[in-house]
């Protein structure tokens, strides 16, 4: 874009206000009879500028700082060191002041754009979006006239001072300057975000000692992630799928434990206490995981670590966003994305996500087709300067089949027989199916009662309906071929409640600065369950012949599960020594309770069991510089285990419990971030079986997992990102009646290895052209705990071609180039491989309106 061509757009405009040409005092104003004077004056633009603004170059604007003042407020753009002139070009429209910022863009952690209102007297509001491809919008409203602005040269980053009342008098430039941004931004990169809420209190992740790592939609849409599943373990350090793809099970291993039901929504525990809800990332902005043990952050967890999902908020910018995909397996994609306001005060604001999905797979059978559908609204009402209050909602239907998988024996052992197809189907078609419907609904309150303490209150209800048939393998008869199933059909209807209220403040004691949080957390839930178990036909493995169904019901029953719990929580982050000192304390006391009763059976007892406990952190971090640290920390973890001993006794919580060191660096102006660490998690009160009666088990049981993370992302050079882990995972069971001592985990490859990078041209005739490429390596894992057999290693290769220019963008993602006939995963036990997907190609195009 140019000067010219920017008033061409704009000539029908007729207004009074101000046009900045670069002048150490605010540029000539212009009233509606005096169009002309921006020709005449346009010497005053020098051969720089006019040359920035011509150029392709997109500057990243990576924070937006608003700061009263006497006569107003302090508009702050801050970009990384050494980048381009910011060119601010201003627009009065009523009583607004639109200031659109060239060839600039907004970095992700600001993709959504920065909103305030009321920051100052005789200012209604000011927001920062995303214009275009190629500018930003900053639009400041008064509340009885347009306001004014200048900019403030003395300042590193650019600065404009804004004030209430609108300039009128005609002002000259008094002399030519150049306006250049070379403020320290917080981060310069769509690949690395510097924050995250997966903490409770978004603390810098540089100044967190745990691994917190941020996966941005940016990233797992360059991938081509179309599954919650693939973009956490294609992405992040330490983390491997433990679910089939196209799956309805969205399971990963972090730090080689199951972390299905450890997960956060926007910052708040989200508790299941049956199952975990399929997962949707149409309306997902970013994945963030804290690794480790963490029950402090979300109650009962696993050793492993935390998950939390960020959903897309409302902008008051208006965009339409659509979008389409299809790939060689035949499945096609629909979505929409909207958002805006809906009042002309623009305090209450809206966003909708909605997608369609159907797809076909690989396996050599009809109707194992998958279909889903989601629709996600989100409306936020701005009540006043200090209270904001929020809407969100959720429908999703993911309808699948059962899951597709093989005996080990003829897939990653040998056969006599040969070897059994990939593509082959060992269910019923027309009768397996897992149906998975999840409708969510709650608020999001948040109130300031001052510069430094605020309240947050969360209430959210979750129904989640499941329909599960299949035909399950049970044994593998002696020939090798012919493999033993039984039915199972089950039903839920699950209601989940959660409630979350919680303070935050900032005070001092003598030298030290205090960050103190303290929150209730409160979740229940009720399962109605029926079930039925079947006969079913045995089947050839390699000459399958379907019967269309299962057989006579076996056994059958209803059940009610109700579980609640309650979590305390206390935390403080103390700051010494200038703040380069960081001391994080906390605790958490949780109380939990199940019960579970027949239905059918009014003679059955109710089986209830209550159990508490005490979870406490302690870490140090030291800043050897602003954008160097090194930390330690300690941290534990519980879930409750049901069950009773021979001698009646209810069984105690698990416990996880986590020691790490590590370092961590921000590099190159912020653009690129790197965290190293060390870590070992112990697992007591693991079930094993009674020696002394097998019926029965008693909590002796220990694991342990410990290991090596390294993990880069962010921007090397403009235009070239990079999202690079290497895990080094060893798991260990040490103690147990049943497995041997020395085994290792199921699904945890000792060695892991995750690289993907993207490069865009933004100059010349190829501006808008970008290419991907992924590598994925996942070393040899054991097939179940017995350590009976082992899963390949494997290594797969991605790559992709873009084309972005303004608001169309187009890829194609060419995934496992190689066509690499792997396995994904082994499920309990031998009879249970999971087969990755064939070579695919997906294209996907997006507008922008």
């Amino acid at each position: 874009m140019n000067i010219a061509n920017y008033f061409i757009k704009h000539k029908n405009l007729l207004f009074t206000g101000i046009v900045i040409v670069y002048s150490n005092t605010l540029a000539f104003p212009v009233s509606a009879e005096s169009s002309k004077l921006v020709e005449s004056n346009s010497q005053y633009l020098s051969n720089n500028a006019v040359d920035l603004l011509a150029q392709d170059d997109l500057t990243r604007v990576t924070g937006v700082e608003i700061v009263q003042t006497e006569n107003g407020l302090e508009l702050v753009l801050e970009t990384v060191a050494g980048s381009e002139r910011l060119v601010p070009l201003i627009l009065p429209e009523g009583n607004d002041l639109v200031i659109d910022i060239l060839d600039a863009t907004l970095a992700f952690s600001i993709r959504n754009g920065v909103t305030e209102l009321n920051p100052a007297p005789g200012i209604s509001s000011v927001t920062v979006n995303k214009g275009d491809e190629n500018n930003i919008r900053v639009r400041i409203t008064g509340e009885n006239q347009t306001p004014s602005a200048e900019i403030v040269t003395e300042k590193d980053d650019l600065v404009l001072s804004i004030t209430p009342e609108s300039t009128t008098a005609e002002q000259e430039p008094d002399e030519e300057i150049e306006v250049i941004a070379t403020g320290q931004g917080q981060e310069g990169s769509d690949y690395f975000v510097p924050e995250a809420g997966v903490t409770r209190n978004n603390t810098p992740i540089i100044d967190t000692p745990n691994t917190v790592q941020v996966v941005p939609r940016q990233v797992f849409e360059d991938r081509g992630a179309t599954e919650f599943r693939d973009a956490l373990s294609r992405n992040a350090v330490g983390v491997v799928t433990n679910g089939l793809p196209r799956s309805n099970f969205s399971n990963v291993l972090i730090r080689g434990f199951d972390v299905s039901n450890s997960t956060l929504l926007n910052g708040v525990p989200q508790t299941f206490f049956t199952f975990s809800p399929p997962r949707e990332l149409s309306n997902v902005e970013q994945l963030e995981i804290l690794s480790g043990s963490a029950s402090i952050i979300g109650g009962q967890v696993s050793p492993g670590g935390v998950i939390n999902i960020v959903t897309k908020q409302p902008s008051l910018e208006p965009f339409y966003d659509l979008s389409v995909s299809y790939d060689t397996l035949d499945s096609i994609e629909g979505a929409l994305d909207l958002s805006g306001p809906l009042n002309e005060s623009k305090t209450v604001a809206y966003r909708l996500n909605a997608s369609i999905y159907h797809s076909e797979t690989f396996i050599d059978v009809d109707d194992v087709d998958l279909d889903r559908f989601s629709v996600a609204p989100v409306i936020s009402w701005q009540i006043s300067e200090q209270t904001k209050l929020s809407f969100e909602g959720l429908y999703f239907d993911n309808r699948t089949p059962q899951i597709a998988q093989l005996p080990a024996s003829g897939t990653v052992l040998d056969n006599p027989n040969g070897d059994v197809p990939p593509d082959q189907f060992l269910g019923e078609p027309n009768f397996d199916d897992n149906d998975r419907i999840i409708a969510q609904i709650g608020y999001n309150l948040e109130h300031d009662f001052n510069d430094n303490w605020s309240l947050r209150h969360v209430f959210r209800y979750t129904n989640l309906q499941v329909e599960q048939n299949g035909a399950f393998p049970s044994a593998l008869q002696d020939d090798l071929r012919t493999l033993e199933r039984f039915g199972f059909t089950n039903t839920d209807d699950i209601n989940n409640y959660q409630a979350t209220a919680y303070v935050t403040g900032e005070f001092e004691t003598g030298s030290i600065n205090h960050e103190l949080s303290v929150g209730i957390d409160y979740v229940f839930e009720e399962d109605f369950f029926d079930f039925e178990e079947l006969e079913a036909e045995n089947i050839d493995i390699f000459e399958p012949e379907y019967v269309g169904g299962v057989g006579e019901v076996v056994d059958s029953g209803t059940i009610l599960d109700t579980n609640d719990g309650l979590g305390l929580y206390l935390q403080d982050r103390l700051k010494i020594f200038e703040d380069r000192l960081i001391l994080s304390l906390g605790g958490r006391l949780d109380f939990v309770g199940t019960s579970s009763e027949d239905l059918v059976d009014d003679s059955s007892p109710v089986e209830t069991q209550n159990d508490s406990a005490f979870s406490p952190k302690v870490g140090i971090l030291y800043k050897i510089a602003d954008n160097l640290s090194v930390y330690g920390s300690f941290s534990q973890s519980f879930e409750q285990e049901t069950g009773v001993t021979a001698e009646a006794e209810t069984f105690e919580p698990s416990r996880g419990t986590q020691f790490e060191i590590g370092a961590k660096a921000n590099w190159l102006d912020n653009r690129l971030s790197t965290t190293l660490a060390l870590y070992d998690i112990t697992l007591t009160n693991v079930a094993t079986q009674d020696p002394e009666n097998s019926e029965f088990e008693i909590q002796t049981g220990e694991q342990k997992s410990q290991g090596i993370e390294l993990q880069t992302n962010g921007e090397i050079l403009p235009g070239w990102n990079i999202t690079a882990s290497y895990a080094f995972t060893d798991t260990e069971i040490t103690e147990d009646n049943v497995f041997e001592v020395g085994n290792s985990f199921t699904n945890v490859p000792e060695n892991a290895v995750n690289f993907w990078s993207t490069y865009f041209i933004s100059e010349g005739s190829l501006s808008g052209l970008g290419f991907g490429l992924g590598l994925f390596y996942v070393g040899e894992r054991e097939g179940d705990l017995d350590n009976s057999f082992q899963l390949d290693d494997y290594l797969r290769t991605d790559a992709a071609i873009y084309y972005r220019r303004n608001d169309l963008n187009l890829a194609l993602n060419f995934k496992n180039i190689f066509d690499v006939n792997y396995v994904e995963q082994a499920d309990f036990d031998d009879l249970s491989i999971g087969i990755a997907d064939p070579f695919t190609v997906q294209f996907s195009a997006s507008y922008r309106f």
